[in-house]
């Protein structure tokens, strides 16, 4: 049998809820493990179920849907919503909304006037935040993405992933970097420790003393930060915190990992290359 991506995600939200018994979750995952392609003999055997048991849930589901795989409990207290239902909202969080929804991103209430007109179930607003806080779901958080169109980019992801996660036996891998045009304040009082009844205060106001930069490296094997502010950011300070930071490593392989400012190739820093071949760059 074939699923579809939103019933897939439906049947391993149900899978794995805490809201439903065992049986429930276990019928579940005979419907998805058939639905990505296993055998009904080894679901049978990883599941310790029998292979008419494999054929019925299956058939339930394609009959029913969700609502199938819940079985028959006469007499039985009804829950309030059923578990078909929190698997559902779910797997439709985890989901752009429908293009028929016009929606970019869900709220508590759009998803739940959804669920009222696709599973004719009614459910609060509240219900829906609360299985979003449970399932630590954020539906409205939205995050940045870049795609590089360096040609070398795979190869240069590759020497950097490579040199953190297996660095050349005996060799220094520091990861160097700037912050540049960091405002330099002053409060125009001292500040008011922390005493038994308040807590610590500052003045609102404050003297400015211009920027300065740092420059920092880390020690990628011990953790170690070497850091330095200078006033300006061109070749000359960038060479003069590299001597700094390789110098405590003397004798040993050193790769640096850094960016592709254009202060970190000048001819001065080319050439401090040329006479330290113990020293290699790596750049993003």
């Amino acid at each position: 049998m074939e699923l579809s991506v939103e019933q897939a995600a439906e049947l391993r939200a149900l899978a794995n809820s805490r809201d439903v018994s065992a049986e429930v979750a276990v019928r579940a995952r005979i419907v998805l493990w058939s639905g990505e392609g296993r055998r009904r003999k080894d679901i049978a055997e990883l599941l310790g179920v029998s292979l008419p048991t494999v054929d019925r849930w299956k058939t339930r589901y394609t009959q029913r849907g969700l609502a199938g795989l819940e079985g028959d409990r006469p007499g039985g207290a009804r829950e309030q919503v059923p578990a078909r239902v929190r698997a559902r909202v779910i797997a439709l969080t985890r989901m752009t909304p429908p293009a028929a929804t016009g929606l970019s991103h869900w709220s508590t209430r759009e998803l739940a006037k959804y669920v009222k007109r696709t599973e004719n179930v009614s459910v609060s607003w509240h219900y829906i935040a609360r299985v979003w806080r449970e399932e630590s779901l954020k539906p409205y958080r939205s995050g940045t993405f870049k795609l590089s169109r360096d040609p070398a980019f795979a190869d240069k992801v590759a020497d950097v992933v490579g040199l953190y996660l297996a660095p050349p036996g005996g060799a220094v891998v520091l990861s160097i970097d700037e912050k540049t045009q960091i405002q330099a304040l002053d409060r125009t009082q001292p500040v008011l420790p922390v005493t038994f009844s308040a807590t610590e205060k500052r003045t609102h106001d404050y003297v400015r003393h211009g920027t300065t930069n740092l420059f920092a490296a880390l020690n990628v094997g011990t953790g170690e930060v070497v850091g330095e502010c200078k006033p300006s950011r061109n070749g000359k300070s960038f060479l003069a915190f590299l001597k700094k930071a390789v110098k405590p490593h003397t004798g040993k392989e050193i790769h640096v990992v850094l960016d592709n400012l254009s202060t970190h190739t000048t001819p001065e820093v080319k050439a401090w290359l040329a006479g330290h071949p113990h020293v290699h760059f790596h750049f993003t």
